[in-house]
């Protein structure tokens, strides 16, 4: 009798646990959902009471209108050359950095490390001034090759590194040190294939991050041909502040590429993102 109350007791369990992540999984969907509907309703239907969640007369205006404003397609290609390359640049260099730190002793290696932990509690926007100076100085103020020089260190993709080439046996390097491989090639053909998982997590993490990053280009970029897409849709709402189903085409649109990068890496995401999780 006790065995069918733990059976029976366990089966509610189960299926209550699967209420619950139907229910979140009902909240997650409904707003990408009402998304993609209000972006093919024409600009009368969007304000209809009671609400169309599907609609009657389904139209495309709103993505023909947004593939004719102005600098969208350059936009999109300076979001695409900023993301692909920033994130290509940041975790290369982080993966020297962390590489250094973690299989190559040297005095005050700790000390290093310490102070790209410290980096972390900094608040980016408190660095945008002295950015800006120092961009202009180096006459980069309104050009993409701006944001190349500053992806070059990001404290976060070095720690995320350090944590997994940490768990990485020595005795891997003392062999190939043994052949006569030198650090270039222990780096490139050794360690960097053994964290498939951590370099797939902060490929898709970096991506999101430079993709949807608006303040920074706000900051540097004035040239509206040098825009990138987040300020190309920020733009749209004083000139189409009425206008929900274009601003919700140019949204969804800038979902999309994120969704890619994600599905191609979903299977070393989970496994980068427990690194250090486990000692041992």
């Amino acid at each position: 009798m006790i065995t069918d109350f733990m059976k029976a007791k366990k089966i509610f369990s189960r299926v209550l646990y699967y209420i619950f992540a139907l229910f979140l999984a009902f909240l997650i969907c409904v707003p990408f959902f009402w998304m993609v509907v209000t972006s093919i309703k024409t600009n009368g239907a969007v304000m209809l009471l009671p609400v169309e969640w599907i609609p009657k007369q389904p139209s495309l205006d709103a993505y023909r209108k947004l593939f004719s404003i102005e600098n969208f397609w350059s936009s999109v290609a300076n979001s695409f050359y900023i993301s692909v390359f920033c994130t290509v640049l940041r975790i290369l260099c982080a993966a020297m950095a962390a590489f250094a730190l973690a299989k190559i002793k040297f005095r005050g290696s700790k000390v290093l490390f310490s102070v790209f932990i410290t980096a972390l509690m900094i608040p980016p926007q408190t660095t945008f001034i002295p950015l800006f100076i120092i961009m202009g100085k180096l006459n980069l103020l309104n050009n993409l090759n701006a944001f190349l020089f500053l992806q070059m260190f990001n404290a976060f993709a070095i720690f995320m590194l350090y944590q997994k080439m940490q768990t990485i046996n020595d005795a891997f390097i003392e062999a190939a040190t043994i052949d006569g491989a030198g650090m270039w090639r222990i780096f490139f053909q050794i360690i960097l294939p053994l964290c498939p998982g951590t370099l797939a997590t902060l490929a898709i993490l970096s991506f999101m991050d430079l993709w949807n990053d608006y303040l920074l280009p706000l900051v540097l970029l004035t040239d509206r041909a040098n825009y990138t897409l987040p300020l190309i849709l920020n733009s749209m709402q004083g000139q189409y502040s009425n206008q929900y189903n274009l601003m919700m085409a140019g949204s969804l649109l800038s979902i999309i590429p994120i969704l890619i990068v994600y599905i191609c890496a979903q299977k070393y995401f989970k496994e980068g993102l427990t690194v250090g999780g486990v000692k041992g």
